[in-house]
């Protein structure tokens, strides 16, 4: 039995297994296991055999031996430390070398990867021939590696971990790694660390760590954005330092400390932060917002410092904490971190690019126009702050002493104070406080230095230890106690003692001594009480003395300070100083100066003196202490104390205790104010329970607001009523989402249409407060989903807008579904645009979207699931078509579809793709498919191209068959002899037949005897007439054939020979000089055209002739008949017309003469030979004349026609001329087409001038036409000028003309009547308007009138109206009406993009007479430029807020502007001036209706006077017109 050394039982059993089947397999000599155990490979005799273990499946694998002939037996196996090779020694004493590699690959002709394993990968940098082994530490296997950031770093992922590695410096991690698609993005800006972006994660790996640094939650992964500092800069008692700075949303940084895992700094900041980077130590945290200020945060003392407005450019200088940025044209750099107030500025003219540090000093690099020029910076200062955090003060000191007090140095060397004196080095400490000339502390550390150095020197050591030195140390930084205690451990009282002495603290001074029983502790006492009155210090010897028990001298000494309530504590706490009346007198004075009336008041009571005490308590507010006197000693006192006990409680904000004393005081208001004030509801609602409800009622709803803040809805709505507030109760239902409770309490009190205002409104607001469900339920309460839907889909909630457009729109569910995935794909969002896509029934539409956006697995999905039976085979061909080459075969044959896509190529004339794919797996295709593109290129005439590939298809015939059909002979004979010798007889006879039809019977004749085929020439020469040739040819070529041909020769002579023309004419003589004239006139008539007309005639007049001299009149008749119209056929009407006058055939002559257009001789004729006639004439002449256009004749004839004719022609003037001269009804006839033909060509003014000259009758055909001439002067642009008025009054006097002409028909008082009046009222305003503007006293007027225009917008294009009404009111400064009106046109022009006025708000026009329901405007009135000029106002004025939004009152309460008043419905006369409403002051003219504003009317008057205006005098003459006279005969027309 065989061994295998060194493996388990059960890879031995599989051995055993797999060899013992193989009689030439020997025995195991060696066996050697792969450095990382994944291979063992076992040498035998000829042999070596690889079991490789399998990860995923847990066992061994035998891979296929390694069979060397004559190798002989194996002896020794050894591995290269990389399981990059294997080396086998032989019993015959050979060493063989094997490549043991998985697989090998290039990387983008930089990188060579070999995995020698399934875990473990070796890459080699082709260039440097540097190595990186690259293995899962956990035996996983290693899947694609990738070489990224900038060819530096590697990336690799296993199944379960994740490899990461620095080329450079050969640092490797595997770190635990749940795989996720793929969709990690890497980050190398850091040489230490892996920034990895997952789902909105961020995890750091430190490369050589196989463990994460940390994970943190951020959805920001701008490098900028993000700052990782690893142990960059080394410092005292710190071993390792690991922060990290980040992004928690826009305007918050979180600081990590990656070492312990946890948050070391919060910043929320205002603004959208741009810009964070920490410094090197990790101490300090700079970053910027987009209002470009640059802010600095202290990360241990958590403080925050805005420190450079208008930052452009801002960077740490490497190896330091100094800071250098740029503000707009100024260079400023911190020195000193920790002073940021002190900043060194410089000028410069461009921007700083980049810095740049080495050689030992430091530069700013700034672009300066087109070149860079290098600002060097204080190397020095820097160097300080190196020094500094490198521990080095000496140093540091050295430095400082080189350079000159500044600013910078001055905060240099405070920095460098206070750290030397927290290591103790005093010595530095004394030198920079002399620098900064603090001479008190230099002296200090001075001495203290001198102590330190005797100490040192006498005792050895370090001397700052010394306790005189430690205690003077904590002196300096204030801190006695500590000074203190190290005096006393040591027994150093007396130095103890001299310190506070010194320090004049006598207090702890004597409670030292007096601790330790000093012998000079009174003493001590007698100085200090010398030195307080030596100090004028009253106050602490009069404590001093009553802590020794003298009273009296106490009070002298209290009083002296100015302290009498001390003195009154002393002299209460001591009845028998009470006894001393004079000092009790002198301290109550003192007390009431001092204004301290309680203490007074007290001691006024302990000597029973109550009415001074009360008045005492009462000045110094004690109410507590005045009442309770005043209930002992003045009862009557009580209510008044008790209600200024609750007005001082007020007064100091003490509400909740003045309530009761207010209650005690019977002041019931004060009560409630004060309950209300200290929010006690309950108290409250009580008391105003027993007050009047007049009283009452304005308290509740302020209670009701409490309730309503706590939700106690039903509490709140009780007191809403009992306040008469019941549209409150409304709001905060609203408010709180309690739309049914709102509801009906709406209902109850308002309006449907008020409750639909109320919840639209509220509905808005809860929009812009973004609670999207609540707007949605006050919408859908109110009936209004459509406003829900339109909310929905401008935030971009497409779920809630179907599911409403499902609920209430079923019908028009399909095409929201396809407009929001147009939507969806425009912004990027696939998947979503897909799902509303296919809702929409449209995959095509999703297939379309992932193609152009290069998903084609998703379009194929979508195809094969939802287009039918072949649209996946078309998109299966589009994709392979967009990979090309071996990979579109790949894929197609995946999918099974290669021969179909083959096809679908060659069908498409994809004959590119169809030759690769067939080149690349169908060869067999490929003949096929030349033959196909050979068929392509023949129909686009490309017939060389053509040629090629029908010989390249193997159909040579095909390429015959072409050029015979193009007649390119040459070709066809030159390919058919090459390729298809079969097919030149074919191309000979082809050619012979052009040749024939080209009547070259010589050289078909040629071609044909060519081709052997001499019976086809024969053939076409019979054919031809050429008789002689067929003979010869015959005789010839087919002699059997001669015989008979001479025979058809025969006949076909004798056949056309004696029937000839010439023989037909011949004939017919004979027949006549033989009599026979029946078949001489047969003769003559069977002459037909034979090139000669005239011969033609003579035989037919001829055969005439002889029909009327010699034959019967029935066959002379039929003659005629016969020989007229063959006559009239040749031109020949007189003599047509002549036989037929030989018969009395009158009508017959008659037409031929009307053929011939001889209309006298026709005319002649009828008139005397049959007057019956001479209407049918004249009718043909008519007709005659209309044909030829000969109009001016056809006036004379029939003017109907004529007028006809003209208007055919288009010669409108002549035919309006004409018709001027008819009567008044034709004229109007002509004058309406004429009109409709201007109005069609787009002429609508010069279809007014019409009736501006000729006048508007009151035709009900017309009325469409004067309807349309309107509408296309009001909708004209350019018409809102001074320069417009003749134009408008043209338009407004037709329309009078037209309504005085329909007072007088029958269409009087009619529906078109009344509107047509609305027409002249309105081109009245106009014409009006255009007059205004020309003089700049009126216009207010124009602003009116245009205002006035926007109540008759059913018949005028709105977004004109709106527009033109806004600019004037904003131009005469009415700023209110003019943003509500641009406001509504631009409102009207979103509608009118939309194609919908369903969404437009009504709000501000309630209770006007301006109409909601108006026409859609087909188009934009106005253009894009003053769209954005209004658009630009409106934002800039709602932006302001300094406007009220809401349409000017007059003294009905209603709209100014309006002409019936919503209170009352009561309708005003509108102003003939401007069109507002008449009020008062009114002037009324003769026709009924017709009024005008006095004040209106008199400035009209006199800026006619003033201005002399040519157009206001017009507007009055025709006023004049209208209303039957002016009121006043003093104005002249003149």
């Amino acid at each position: 039995m065989q061994m295998v050394p060194l493996l388990g039982i059960s890879l031995m059993m599989k051995a055993l297994e797999s060899h013992s089947r193989d009689p030439q397999e020997r025995e195991f000599t060696t066996a050697a296991a792969s450095p990382g155990g994944q291979s063992v490979v076992l040498g035998s005799y000829d042999r070596l055999r690889v079991l490789n273990w399998s990860p995923r499946r847990s066992i061994w694998e035998e891979a296929k031996p390694k069979e060397i002939a004559n190798l002989y037996t194996v002896t020794a196996l050894a591995w290269k430390r990389d399981g990059s090779r294997l080396c086998a020694g032989t019993l015959c004493g050979g060493v063989e070398q094997f490549d043991c590699c998985l697989r090998r690959s290039i990387y983008k002709n930089k990188f060579e990867l070999t995995y020698v394993g399934p875990s473990q990968v070796i890459v080699k940098n082709l260039s440097s021939g540097t190595r990186v082994v690259l293995k899962s530490h956990y035996g996983y296997e290693v899947e694609e590696v990738k070489i990224l950031g900038k060819e530096r770093y590697l990336v690799a992922h296993t199944s379960d971990t994740l490899l990461l590695g620095d080329l450079n410096t050969n640092r490797l991690s595997e770190v635990a790694w749940q795989g996720s698609g793929g969709n990690e993005k890497y980050f190398f800006e850091n040489e230490n660390v892996c920034m990895i972006f997952n789902a909105g994660e961020l995890t750091l790996v430190e490369y050589g760590s196989n463990d994460t640094l940390g994970s943190v939650r951020t959805e920001f992964m701008n490098p900028h954005l993000i700052s990782v500092r690893i142990n960059e800069r080394r410092q005292r008692g710190m071993e390792d330092n690991k922060k990290l700075a980040y992004l928690v949303d826009i305007k918050t940084i979180a600081i990590v400390d990656l070492i312990g895992g946890y948050n070391i700094g919060t910043i929320s900041h205002e603004s959208r932060v741009d810009w964070l980077e920490l410094n090197e130590t990790g101490h300090k945290l700079l970053f910027r917002d987009r209002k470009l200020r640059l802010h600095l945060y202290d990360i241990e003392s958590c403080t925050k410092t805005m420190i450079l407005n208008f930052c452009s450019y801002v960077q740490w200088v490497p190896g330091s904490d100094v800071l250098v940025a740029q503000n707009r044209n100024s260079l400023c750099v911190w020195y000193n971190i920790e002073a940021p107030e002190r900043v060194t500025t410089s000028s410069i003219r461009g921007d700083v690019v980049g810095l740049e540090r080495g050689g030992g000093k430091t530069e700013v690099m700034v672009t300066e126009g087109v070149t860079t020029v290098a600002y060097t910076l204080d190397e020095g200062l820097i160097e300080f702050g190196t020094a500094i955090d490198d521990g080095n003060y000496s140093r540091a000191t050295a430095f400082l002493e080189t350079l000159e007090m500044t600013p910078e140095t001055e905060a240099m060397w405070k920095t460098l104070s206070k750290l030397a004196l927290e290591a103790r080095q005093l010595h530095i400490a004394e030198r920079c406080f002399s620098a900064l000339g603090h001479v008190a502390k230099a002296r200090f550390l001075h001495e203290t230095n001198e102590i330190a150095d005797q100490v040192s020197r006498e005792y050895g050591g370090e001397g700052t230890d010394f306790y005189q030195v430690r205690a003077r140390l904590a002196m300096l930084e204030k801190n006695y106690k500590l000074a203190e205690m190290i005096f006393l451990e040591q027994n150093a009282v007396e130095e103890a003692m001299d310190m506070y002495q010194e320090l004049h603290r006598w207090d702890e001074c004597i409670a030292v001594a007096q601790a330790k029983g000093h012998p000079a502790l009174e003493k001590l006492r007698r100085g200090y009480y010398q030195w307080l009155m030596d100090t004028q210090q009253e106050e602490r010897a009069g404590e001093l003395q009553e802590s020794q028990g003298d009273g009296l001298a106490a009070i002298s000494l209290y009083l002296k300070a100015g302290l009498p309530a001390k003195a009154a504590r002393l002299v209460l706490a001591q009845e028998e100083l009470l006894a001393n009346t004079e000092l009790v007198e002198h301290i109550t004075a003192a007390l009431i100066k001092g204004e301290l009336y309680e203490r007074a008041g007290d001691l006024f009571e302990k000597i029973r003196n109550p009415q001074r005490a009360l008045e005492c308590y009462c000045k110094g507010s004690a109410f507590m202490k005045a009442v309770e006197l005043a209930r002992l000693a003045f009862p009557v006192e009580v209510v008044r104390l008790e209600e200024a006990w609750g007005d001082h409680l007020v007064q100091q904000k003490q509400l909740d205790a003045a309530i009761n004393h207010y209650i005690e005081a019977r002041c019931s208001i004060k009560a409630v104010d004060a309950a209300l004030g200290a929010r006690q509801w309950k108290k409250a609602v009580y008391i105003l329970d027993l007050q009047d409800q007049s009283i009452a009622s304005k308290y509740y709803p302020r209670v009701a607001q409490h309730y309503a803040a706590l939700q106690e809805y039903e509490i709140a709505e009780e007191l809403y009523i009992k306040g008469d507030r019941t549209k409150d109760a409304i709001d905060m239902y609203t408010q709180a989402g309690r739309w049914e409770q709102a509801h009906k309490l709406a209902m109850k009190c308002m309006r449907p249409e008020d409750v639909s205002v109320l919840y639209i409104t509220q509905a808005q607001e809860m929009e812009k407060q973004s609670k999207y469900r609540e707007a949605e339920r006050l919408y859908v309460t109110v009936e209004e989903p459509d406003l829900a839907i339109t909310m929905f889909k401008k935030h971009k909630l497409y779920d809630d807008m179907i599911r409403l457009v499902g609920k209430h729109h079923p019908d028009l569910l399909g095409d929201t579904h396809l407009h929001l995935g147009k939507e969806l794909e425009a912004e990027g969002r696939l998947q979503e645009a897909e799902y509303h896509y296919l809702e929409a029934q449209e995959w095509k539409a999703t297939v379309n979207m992932y193609r152009s956006n290069g998903l084609w697995e998703e379009a194929y999905r979508v195809a094969k699931a939802h287009g039918g039976a072949n649209a996946h085979k078309h998109v299966a061909y589009l994709w392979a078509k967009s990979l090309g080459g071996e990979s579109a075969v790949r894929l197609l044959n995946k999918l099974g579809l290669l021969e179909a896509a083959i096809d679908h190529a060659a069908d498409n004339c994809s004959f590119e793709f169809a030759f690769e794919l067939s080149r690349l797996a169908l060869k067999h295709k490929t003949p096929e498919i030349h033959l196909r593109y050979a068929m392509y290129l023949e129909d686009e005439g490309k017939f060389e191209e053509a040629e090629a590939e029908f010989i390249r298809a193997g159909k040579p015939k095909e390429a015959v068959l072409m050029f015979v059909h193009n007649q390119d002979w040459e070709a066809a004979q030159r390919v058919a002899e090459a390729h298809d010798p079969d097919s030149v007889a074919e191309v000979l006879v082809g050619q012979a037949r052009g040749a024939l039809e080209e009547k070259d019977f010589q050289k078909a004749e040629g071609l044909l005897l060519r081709a052997q085929r001499p019976g086809l020439a024969l053939n076409y020469y019979k054919e031809a007439g050429l008789w002689s040739d067929a003979l010869r040819i015959c005789k010839d070529y087919v002699p059997g054939q001669l015989e008979a041909l001479q025979e058809e020769y025969e006949r076909e002579a004798t056949k056309k020979g004696a029937r000839g023309v010439e023989g037909l004419v011949d004939q017919a003589r004979q027949w006549e000089q033989a009599g026979e004239y029946s078949r001489a006139v047969d003769c003559y008539l069977k002459v037909r055209d034979s090139g000669s007309s005239s011969l033609v005639e003579k035989c037919w007049m001829k055969a005439a002739e002889l029909a009327i001299k010699f034959l019967p009149p029935q066959r002379s008749l039929e003659v005629v008949r016969a020989v007229g119209p063959q006559l009239i056929g040749i031109g020949k009407h007189s003599a047509a017309a002549e036989l037929y006058l030989n018969l009395d055939l009158v009508k017959e002559a008659i037409d031929a003469f009307i053929e011939g257009e001889e209309w006298n001789k026709a005319k002649r004729v009828a008139k005397e030979l049959d007057p019956r006639y001479e209407d049918y004439v004249d009718q043909h002449y008519k007709e005659f004349l209309k044909n030829q256009g000969k109009v001016d004749s056809l006036v004379g004839v029939d003017v109907v026609a004529a007028l006809d004719l003209y208007v055919e022609q288009g010669q409108w003037d002549k035919c309006i001329e004409t018709a001027t001269k008819q009567n008044y009804k034709i004229l109007h006839k002509y004058v309406a087409l004429y009109a409709t033909h201007l109005i069609r060509e787009g002429g609508y003014r010069q279809a007014l001038a019409l009736y501006v000259q000729h006048g508007a009758p009151a035709n009900p055909q017309n009325f469409n036409i004067y309807k349309r001439i309107f509408t296309d002067m009001v909708s004209s642009p350019e018409t809102n000028s001074a320069e417009a008025y003749h134009n408008w009054a043209d338009l407004r006097d037709v329309l009078f003309n037209l309504c005085e002409n329909l007072v007088k028909s029958s269409e009087a008082n009619s529906p078109a009547h009344e509107e047509f009046e609305t027409m002249l009222l309105i081109a009245h305003y106009y014409a009006t308007r255009s007059a205004a503007q020309s003089v700049k006293q009126l216009e207010t007027v124009a602003a009116r009138l245009s205002v006035s225009l926007l109540r008759h917008t059913q018949l005028l294009p709105a977004d004109k109206a709106f527009y033109e009404a806004g600019i004037a009111a904003k131009a005469v400064g009415w700023e209110n009406m003019a943003f509500i009106f641009l406001n509504r046109f631009l409102d009207l022009t979103d509608a009118i993009e939309e194609g919908t006025l369903d969404a437009l708000d009504h709000s501000d026009f309630q209770d006007t007479d301006i109409p909601f329901e108006v026409p859609l405007p087909a188009k934009q009135h106005i253009p894009e430029a003053q769209r954005e000029e209004v658009r630009d106002w409106v934002l800039t004025v709602s932006m302001d807020q300094r406007l009220e939004q809401v349409l000017p009152r007059d003294e009905r309460g209603a709209y100014e502007a309006s002409l019936v008043a919503a209170s009352t419905g009561v309708r005003a006369l509108p102003c003939l001036i401007t069109g507002y409403p008449i009020l008062r002051n009114k002037i009324e003219f003769k026709r009924p209706g017709k009024a005008a504003n006095k004040d209106n009317w008199n400035k009209f008057l006199m800026a006619i006077k003033t201005s002399h205006s040519p157009v206001c005098q017009d507007v009055l003459k025709f006023i004049s017109q209208w209303c039957g006279g002016l009121p006043s005969t003093s104005f002249s027309f003149q």
